[in-house]
């Protein structure tokens, strides 16, 4: 069931969104060469304490960690850990808080230093399919008219969409209804209403789709060991269009 949201309320989910845009917008000036997931881990957790809010990820079905932190090949689900990073890689960091019983749910990618130029394209083309997702997230739309134009831009550009990792709706729950994957036909699916809160987060991979899980049960890696990007926001649908609450 699709809980639908007050503007009251859209507005209370508001300071959780924006507790983490801020912890995206600090840990940014200590990601490079050098550093390791763990301390990057550690630091977000302190910060999301500091900003007087909740981690939620560390326990939640015995998950080790406060951020899934994904490293190259690593589509998402990553553990932090003590190797440092390396000029080249790609980190994908998805930190999740809780404020006042509402969460704010986002995932960046951060280039670790001078990285390749197909690197940088895979990103570039990531975050447009996470731009153009969140266009088309209007009321009156259905959900395919938002995952298919996220499915054509990446596939256009040589790359491809994960399928076994899902969006998922936000609220006084972590993972609410709609559960979606980034793929779709226009005009299909879910009508889109004002009130539905949502992640829109693409991972688009360098080669295929697939993509295996680790002995863990949580390290989620593209099958033939090639690049993998994310970006994520949480997002509001309202009578002007889609509010974006984890915006930088």
């Amino acid at each position: 069931m699709i809980i639908l949201k007050s503007a009251r309320e859209i507005e209370e989910m508001k300071t959780a969104g924006q507790i983490v845009a801020d912890c995206h917008r600090e840990v940014s000036k200590i990601i490079k060469p050098g550093i390791t997931t763990q301390e990057i881990n550690d630091f977000v957790a302190r910060h999301i304490i500091k900003l007087g809010a909740k981690q939620f990820t560390k326990g939640y079905n015995g998950f080790p960690a406060e951020t899934c932190a994904s490293v190259n090949d690593v589509v998402a689900h990553g553990f932090p850990g003590k190797k440092p990073l390396e000029e080249g890689d790609l980190l994908k960091l998805d930190i999740v808080a809780e404020y006042d019983g509402w969460f704010g749910d986002s995932c960046w990618t951060y280039a670790i230093g001078q990285i390749s130029l197909e690197a940088e394209r895979l990103i570039q083309v990531t975050k447009e399919c996470l731009d153009i997702g969140i266009s088309k997230a209007l009321p009156g739309n259905r959900l395919g008219d938002v995952t298919s134009a996220i499915q054509q831009h990446a596939e256009s550009n040589g790359f491809s969409v994960v399928r076994d990792l899902l969006a998922h709706g936000v609220g006084r729950s972590l993972h609410e209804d709609p559960n979606f994957e980034h793929i779709g036909v226009a005009g299909k699916g879910v009508r889109l209403r004002e009130g539905m809160v949502f992640t829109i987060e693409p991972m688009i991979n360098q080669g295929t789709f697939r993509i295996t899980i680790d002995e863990d049960g949580w390290t989620a890696r593209t099958a033939d060991g090639k690049l993998s990007a994310q970006f994520e926001h949480t997002l509001a649908l309202t009578e002007d269009g889609p509010l974006v609450l984890t915006a930088h």
